[in-house]
């Protein structure tokens, strides 16, 4: 019989898929950083418990285009400074990515807020473009001049706060606690550069970044870089605190709510 691909793999097949997604070579990035200041009550507004503010109100929206094998793939977030039990890090809001491939292990294994989208990294000369848009509405885009080299910084650690969890399966909430996940990234750059200009933030239904505005605006820089990233279950968070800010990872306010289809069996 031909073989059946939809069928059970062997452990042989398993052991050589894991042994193989753990040998991946670096994988570089060019990509667009932009810091800002907001207000304070509105980081605090978009955190769920137990994360809490960090010690400034700011925003990083990153995005990058990733030199994948195979294909280039687009990839951004927009994140809110927060702490955890001492631990200071960023709590993603949104994180569009351009292929279906790299939505997968991030939402399923780590809790990753990742939608499809489109990501622009655009350079003429010493003119920079990037954006994040979704539906057709560019909510971020970050425009500017290379102004002058930076000097490459130390490799670090750095560290993502998600929130890993399923929709119940009768519409009443959660299936079970939500996990609280920290996602540590070791992070090289082999470039960056200092650029001279503005982020705009745009109106969006879907994506209501425009919530978080610029009061200061910190940095914005363009570079190339290469991470590797980790996760690990810090602790069991309760469905009731949670619910109220699922809305965060869904289009649709409500998609968390629904129930089976009427009439079905």
């Amino acid at each position: 019989m031909a073989r059946v691909r939809y069928g059970a793999r062997t452990e042989a097949e398993i052991a050589a898929s894991r042994e193989k997604s753990a040998r991946l070579p670096d994988i570089w990035s060019t990509g667009v950083v932009a810091v800002w200041e907001t207000d304070p009550e509105v980081v605090a507004a978009v955190l769920p418990p137990p994360l809490k503010p960090g010690d400034r109100p700011l925003v990083r929206a990153n995005i990058s285009t990733v030199d994948l094998p195979g294909y280039p793939l687009g990839a951004g977030s927009v994140a809110v400074a927060a702490r955890h039990d001492g631990v200071e890090g960023w709590y993603p809001l949104v994180m569009p990515m351009t292929h279906e491939r790299a939505l997968t292990g991030g939402r399923e294994v780590f809790g990753e807020p990742k939608k499809l989208g489109e990501v622009t990294v655009e350079r003429d000369g010493l003119v920079v473009r990037a954006a994040l848009a979704r539906h057709g509405i560019a909510f971020v885009e970050v425009r500017g001049a290379v102004d002058r080299p930076l000097p490459l910084p130390e490799p670090a650690t750095k560290t993502d706060f998600y929130f890993k969890f399923l929709p119940a399966v009768d519409g009443s909430g959660l299936e079970s606690d939500p996990v609280l996940v920290h996602c540590t990234r070791n992070e090289k750059v082999r470039r960056l550069e200092r650029v001279t200009g503005d982020v705009v933030l745009r109106e969006s239904m879907f994506d209501p970044v425009a919530d978080l505005p610029v009061r200061r605006l910190v940095e914005i820089t363009i570079g190339e870089k290469t991470t590797d990233q980790k996760g690990r279950v810090v602790e069991r968070v309760s469905a009731r605190a949670l619910l109220p800010y699922v809305h965060q990872r869904y289009d649709d306010p409500m998609q968390v709510l629904d129930g089976p289809p009427e009439g079905s069996v």
